[in-house]
Parts: structure tokens; sequence; C-alpha cells
């Protein structure tokens, strides 16, 4: 996944689904959402280990995205990547699997890894072979620890480094606003999927970036 020239001007989309969805009800919104609106990439974010639940998820995700042409990365599971016909893996702990997952996919995959709000994690991932860096949450949030990748790390991250970095966690039309100058992707999911009409909530959301 690469920024283009211009995505520090206007930032492009990488959709995260939801932790859990029902394919079936979850396919036509999904399609309804990439048919709308220009996605970078996609991230199948579910929760659990069950590998049969994955890989019929993954599945259907894959053919939709790949049918116009939208990378999709799996959250954490580097083995089912190349099984399941994905494109790449997001990882969740900074640098610490960067490598090995580099060695086992090969050069062409996509490597995204979560660095939390820590500038020293994000060097160190892209150092080891990170194909962009996640930063978050940008917004309050209640989750983790609480602390907040504030807009002075993506500020210093868009002047000093040229690796593509993903801002994600609790946006709302003023943390877009504030962002869209100094990052290359905001990571929308859990933002549009509760509402009626995820491909407004989405064109909502992202208003500032137009």
């Amino acid at each position: 996944m690469a920024a283009d020239d211009t995505s520090r001007d206007r930032p492009q989309i990488y959709l995260i689904t939801p932790h859990a969805f029902d394919v079936e009800a979850f396919g036509p919104k999904l399609a309804s959402v990439l048919d709308g609106t220009e996605i970078a990439c996609l991230r199948m974010a579910l929760a659990g280990d069950d590998e049969d639940t994955l890989a019929r998820a993954a599945d259907a995700c894959r053919e939709i995205a790949h049918a116009r042409d939208v990378p999709i990365v799996i959250d954490r599971h580097i083995q089912l990547v190349e099984r399941l016909g994905l494109d790449g893996v997001h990882l969740p702990d900074g640098a610490r699997s960067i490598r090995a997952a580099r060695k086992t996919l090969g050069a062409d995959a996509i490597l995204g890894s979560f660095c939390g709000a820590s500038r020293h994690d994000g060097m160190n991932a892209g150092e080891a072979g990170a194909d962009y860096i996640s930063f978050g949450p940008v917004g309050d949030s209640n989750l983790g620890d609480g602390t907040r990748a504030e807009a002075d790390l993506f500020a210093w991250w868009s002047q000093m480094i040229e690796l593509p970095v993903v801002a994600e966690g609790a946006l709302d039309l003023e943390v877009v606003t504030a962002l869209a100058p100094v990052t290359d992707f905001f990571a929308i999911g859990p933002e549009i999927w509760g509402a009626e009409d995820p491909l407004a909530a989405l064109t909502t959301l992202t208003a500032p970036l137009r």
C-alpha cells in the first residue's frame, strides 16, 4: 500500500471491516461502500481465531475487494495470507513481527504495523520493513490505556519520514479536519458500520477531504 503524490493534501481511505459480522449480510454493505467511494485498501479485522470462520469471511471480502481492484490485508494472521489469497497482513505489535512476516510472505506482500502513539516504534517498524505505519487512536477513546496519537506526531512524521502513515481510532469530523494535512490515510471502520447507510456515514465523515 503506497501513498500517491498528492496524498498528504488529500488523504486516502483505508477501510476496516467490523470485528464481527455475518458474511451474507455484510457483503452487500461492503460492496456498496467500495462502489461508492475510492478505497485504497481493505483490512479484515475479524476478531477471534477460528480458522474456518476467518477463511469464510476472507473469501467473501477478497472476492468483493479484488473485483474492484482493492487490496486486502488481514489482522495478525501471517500464515493465512497466502492460503487465503490475500495481499498482506496488518500487525498490532510495532516492529516485533515485521521481519518474520517479510521473510514468510516475501517482498510483494503488504505489511502494516500499528504503533500506538510511539514515534520510536514507528521508526523501528519502518526500518524492519513495514510498508506503512498506523498510529492511534487519534480521537478520544476509552479503549486501551487512553493514550492518544496527537497531531504533532503526524506532523513530525509527514515532515521527516517518507513511509506512509495511517491515522485510526475514534475519528470524527474535527479529527479528520485536523489531521488531513499531515496523514496519508485515514483508517475508517467502527465509525461507519453501525450506521443504517455506511456509505453515507463515510461520505459525511470524510467531507473535509473534498
